[in-house]
């Protein structure tokens, strides 16, 4: 059994968690220790108690460390790569590409350590020196989804890291496989003291709820559904504790009349199906200009035939498994919601059995609905989207920004007048010219606006802002 990580010892739980392969429910993956409430109690105090003896630490140590994680992880993507997919569903191409960027963030963390600067400032009063200079948080309560089990860790525990802070980390209950396979390369080959690193696999209503609520824990930075992501936030600025939320999404791909048609619809499939469709910044919601509709949609039922549902292991496989069977009702559900308020699906949306028993699901395209259709204002976290008309771009930008998310979104054309508005006008926190809107680079800021996110950007040097706390001093000449 695969234990839990806590002060620098590896620990029993309180109870076992059996992980079984979407792709083949006869595969167990492995079983894995669940942490308690006093368990995370333990694991934040041991944190506590280690952070200060790692900020002391010089920026190259630090980030000397955080380079030999990355290239341990750069050496496994295969093996890595192979149970993160047999855990979670995504195609073996896609799981070892996590992989391989997840080394990469750990890498590049490793040079932002070095980076970290702060600002003299000329004072009002004379005499006085100003200087602005940026310290570690503290203790930070890291919680990952289940949807990129290694990438999103990765991105999350890596400047947490770089910038002196000490990680109480708790990956999701659903898929801990590959959150623990990556805490045993960070306490080994990053060679941290005890205490710094801690990994404690389990529910998040009990470990989760303690990162909100421990006084000790001076931030926090969830991923996951937004329901549980406004309560973590209000735990967490009712006691005054820095938090980082990244939630829902329901974005839009506006395809214009003028758009070169195979293009808009590989960067419409990749979007919205690959990985399952099961990408907060998958596309959701295809915006079509009325007279590309129908070609449109006539082009992506030709392309989503052509794909291959099957095992994630499997070559040849194009879309693996939903998650699990609870994701797979979800989803089923929702295309049944869509049927009831009159759309139609054009393809998929069935089930289908394959050589293994797992959670097949064939991506489902929904036409003739309206914008404000239930299937266009919820989350639905798989292989379904629908097409919106519009009557043209301004018609189509309003279709777009109508939604309480605003996590990514894209726009098809080969107009720079209307690409260049879109990007201006869109309410999106990211945005896509003819180019998926699920896809992001590692050195550049993410996360949304409205409901989709909260706090301070993640990823790229901009990760600095929730990770660290700035001070300023004034000293008298």
């Amino acid at each position: 059994m695969n234990k839990n990580y806590i002060a620098g010892e590896w620990v029993e739980g309180s109870s076992i968690n059996r992980n079984i392969n979407p792709s083949d429910t006869s595969d167990v993956v492995g079983e894995y220790a669940r942490a308690d409430a006093r368990q995370a109690a333990q694991a934040v105090d041991a944190a506590h108690d280690a952070q200060p003896g790692w900020a002391r630490l010089s920026a190259e140590q630090r980030g000397d460390a955080l380079d030999r994680i990355g290239s341990e992880v750069l050496a496994r993507k295969e093996e890595l790569g192979y149970l993160l997919s047999r855990e979670e569903g995504k195609t073996l191409a896609e799981g070892i590409g996590e992989v391989a960027r997840a080394g990469r963030v750990f890498k590049f963390f490793a040079g932002e350590a070095l980076r970290l600067s702060g600002e003299r400032l000329a004072s009002i009063r004379p005499g006085v020196e100003a200087e602005v200079r940026r310290e570690p948080e503290g203790v930070v309560g890291i919680i990952t989804p289940w949807n990129f089990p290694i990438a999103i860790p990765a991105w999350k525990i890596a400047p947490a890291l770089a910038y002196g802070n000490a990680v109480v980390f708790k990956p999701a209950d659903l898929v801990p496989g590959s959150g623990w396979a990556l805490a045993e390369i960070i306490v080994r080959a990053g060679q941290l003291p005890p205490g710094v690193f801690n990994l404690l696999m389990g529910p998040g209503s009990q470990v989760g709820d303690v990162f909100a609520k421990h006084p000790k824990v001076r931030a926090v930075s969830f991923t996951g559904s937004t329901q549980t992501g406004r309560s973590v936030g209000l735990e967490c600025m009712t006691r005054g504790a820095k938090v980082q939320l990244e939630m829902g999404g329901k974005n839009p791909l506006v395809v214009l009349n003028d758009a070169d048609l195979k293009q808009a619809v590989e960067v419409a499939v990749q979007g919205a199906f690959y990985s399952t469709g099961q990408r907060c910044t998958a596309s959701s919601r295809f915006i079509v200009e009325d007279a590309i509709h129908d070609r449109f949609v006539a082009a992506v039922v030709e392309r989503l035939a052509a794909l291959k549902v099957d095992n994630a292991l499997k070559a040849g496989t194009d879309i693996g498994p939903v998650v699990s069977a609870s994701q797979l009702e979800q989803d089923c559900e929702y295309i049944e919601i869509a049927r009831r308020e009159g759309c139609r699906v054009a393809f998929g949306g069935e089930r289908v059995e394959r050589e293994t028993t797992g959670y097949y699901l064939t991506p489902a395209l929904i036409v003739d609905s309206e914008n404000h259709m239930r299937i266009n204002r919820e989350e639905v976290f798989g292989p379904v989207a629908s097409v919106v008309r519009a009557k043209d771009y301004e018609d189509a930008l309003r279709l777009a920004n109508d939604t309480e998310f605003g996590l990514s979104s894209g726009i098809c054309t080969t107009s720079l007048k209307h690409s260049s508005d879109f990007k201006s006008r869109s309410t999106a926190g990211m945005v896509m010219v003819n180019v998926p809107t699920a896809g992001v680079d590692y050195n550049a800021p993410f996360g949304g606006r409205k409901a989709s996110s909260y706090g301070a950007r993640e990823q790229g040097p901009f990760a600095r802002e929730f990770y660290t706390a700035i001070k300023t001093t004034y000293t008298q000449a």
